[in-house]
């Protein structure tokens, strides 16, 4: 089926749909928060067995996204976050209706599938929208995960605080249902973009495996013990884990996640910057909030009620909103390498901005605000940079990996933060709280995190602009691609761009009467799936890889018989 850009004004609806998409599956994460101290009460269990309440959602979430994104690729994205919004919906269902633990964690886990949206949104657009509107809306897209977690918990603890906390489930249920019809009704079909290849089961569980080691050995390392047995046996498990599934990626024939691709410089720092990114977001989080909430006699405790409290971290999601579009300008503008670098300078100015304001509610709720507009600038460059350097049917498991990147800086950033404040304590009546002295080594330490990120990305190579097409072999004006009938062009593909190819570009290229990148989206053009078979477009598939790569080859040895005939030149003796 051939897939037509939507108009310029339906293009404002799928950007809004999807952006509430992303804000609902990031609600999900945050939902509980404010009912931790009540849960072992609601629920007739432990304190350390509620604590599963939250722990299931991110577990799941880290495992699922990748499953998704792959399948987003094979079956098409809105198909899949269609079918997202139906766990999404289920989950909240369970819990509304739970009143024990078992039902409670299995309801949770079911909303944790919701945070595979985000990646198939921000895959979706590119697909859907005329490439001058995909840098802004990728990068309010990607922002939404911010969004969701800090306007959130005000609203939940609101609710936790004045209503019946099965409300809190009753309204996300309402919210998921509503998302899924407005993804029915104005998210037009987006097409699979993968033309052959099935769900790796085996890397699947492999890497679910790896994760549930890694982030149960993290998250529950405090209390467990760092040095006890279960902790050191699943971080263990999951290095061994993780390397039996790199060495099955690389050998199966369509993997779940490529690793080849991933280990392209622009793609793999990248998600190195984001691991770093999602550390520096999630120690702010942790800090800020308890500084609030802690009481004021301490003298460095701000003596703020949980909902007080929230609706002072409130304007930091407001501001992740506000700079995304100022951030697509910048990408737009100088590139998202700078976006995704300034951003990380700002993230490490919110952080020095927190330490110098810790006295105030006011001052919290500034350095706030700095640290979100940095992690919105952040946030919005990622998927451009991801984008730019694989091909186009790789997008969604791209962006799906990239999202469990920041997913796992964020798990580490709560043991390490974790720890730091259980080391560093004061007691007070008999209660052991974190001391001034921990919070601001918990802030050096995300401000220490943030320049990181920043150096790395420094490394990162030379990009193009995050919303002009790559030019493979003769631009088009934008009028022209935002106009056509046929699918919109698209962030551009870095892996051929001709940059790389010289004056190999158009070497052994078959017959194509739409150039790559102007209508028809590479390597299958829709005129091709309606006179071959799948192994005649499996065959042509692999025949344009094996191309591309020897156009690669050569053109490096060509170069170098250049350089090497232009220095015999240079040498030959005069006369």
């Amino acid at each position: 089926m051939v897939h037509s850009a939507p108009s310029p004004r339906s293009g404002g609806g799928i950007v809004s749909v999807l952006a509430v998409a992303g804000i609902v599956g990031s609600l999900m994460q945050t939902l509980v928060v404010p009912l931790i101290g009540r849960l072992p009460r609601l629920l007739h269990a432990s304190a350390a067995d509620t604590s599963w309440v939250i722990t299931v959602t991110l577990l799941v979430g880290a495992v699922a996204t990748p499953v998704i994104g792959k399948l987003g690729d094979l079956y098409g994205k809105r198909t899949m976050m269609l079918v997202c919004s139906v766990p999404l919906v289920a989950g909240s269902v369970v819990c509304a209706l739970s009143g024990s633990l078992i039902p409670m964690i299995a309801g949770r886990g079911l909303q944790g599938l919701g945070v595979g949206m985000i990646p198939l949104g921000v895959s979706a657009l590119r697909d859907l929208l005329p490439p001058q509107r995909v840098g802004p809306a990728i990068a309010l897209m990607s922002s939404s995960m911010g969004i969701g977690g800090a306007l959130g918990l005000p609203i939940s603890a609101a609710v936790a605080e004045y209503a019946d906390w099965r409300v809190l489930f009753w309204g996300s249920a309402a919210l998921s249902v509503l998302v899924g019809v407005l993804i029915w009704l104005l998210v037009p079909a987006t097409p699979a973009a993968a033309v052959r290849g099935r769900l790796d089961l085996v890397g699947a569980f492999g890497l679910g495996a790896a994760l549930v080691c890694l982030l149960l050995g993290v998250s529950k390392g405090g209390d467990w013990g760092w040095s006890s047995g279960a902790t050191l046996g699943l971080l263990g498990g999951a290095v061994l884990l993780a390397l039996l599934w790199g060495l099955w990626e690389l050998r199966v024939r369509d993997p779940l996640v490529d690793l080849r691709t991933t280990a392209r410089p622009q793609v793999l720092l990248t998600n190195v910057a984001s691991i770093l990114v999602g550390f520096a977001m999630y120690a702010q989080s942790l800090v800020l909030i308890q500084i609030l909430q802690l009481p004021a006699a301490l003298g460095y405790g701000l003596g703020q009620s949980m909902l007080a409290a929230g609706l002072w971290m409130a304007p930091s999601g407001l501001m992740m909103m506000a700079v995304s579009s100022l951030g697509a300008r910048l990408s737009a503008a100088r590139g998202p390498k700078t976006s995704l670098f300034v951003g990380a300078l700002v993230i490490a100015a919110g952080y020095g901005t927190a330490l110098g304001l810790m006295g105030w509610s006011w001052g919290l709720m500034i350095a706030g605000c700095v640290g979100s507009a940095g992690v919105g600038l952040a946030y919005g460059a990622m998927p451009a940079l991801i984008m730019g350097a694989v091909p186009r049917s790789e997008t969604a498991s791209a962006n799906s990996f990239n999202t469990l990147m920041r997913s796992i800086g964020t798990s580490v950033c709560a043991a390490v933060i974790g720890v730091v404040l259980a080391q560093l304590t004061v007691t007070v009546g008999g209660h052991t709280l974190p001391s001034e002295t921990g919070f601001r080594t918990a802030l050096l330490i995300g401000c220490g995190v943030a320049v990181v990120a920043a150096l790395v990305t420094l490394t990162l190579p030379k990009t193009r602009t995050a919303d002009a097409p790559a030019p493979v072999a003769a631009a088009p004006p934008a009028t022209t691609a935002a106009t056509s009938p046929a699918p919109a062009p698209v962030a551009g593909p870095a892996p051929a761009a001709a940059d790389v190819l010289g004056p190999w570009e158009d070497a052994f290229r078959t017959h194509d009467p739409a150039p790559e990148g102007r209508h028809h989206p590479r390597p299958v053009q829709p005129a091709e799936t309606g006179v071959l078979s799948l192994e005649e477009r499996d065959e042509l598939l692999w025949l344009r890889r094996e191309n591309a790569e020897l156009r690669r080859e050569l053109d490096v040895l060509m170069r170098g018989a250049g350089v090497w005939l232009k220095n015999l030149a240079d040498d030959k003796p005069a006369g």
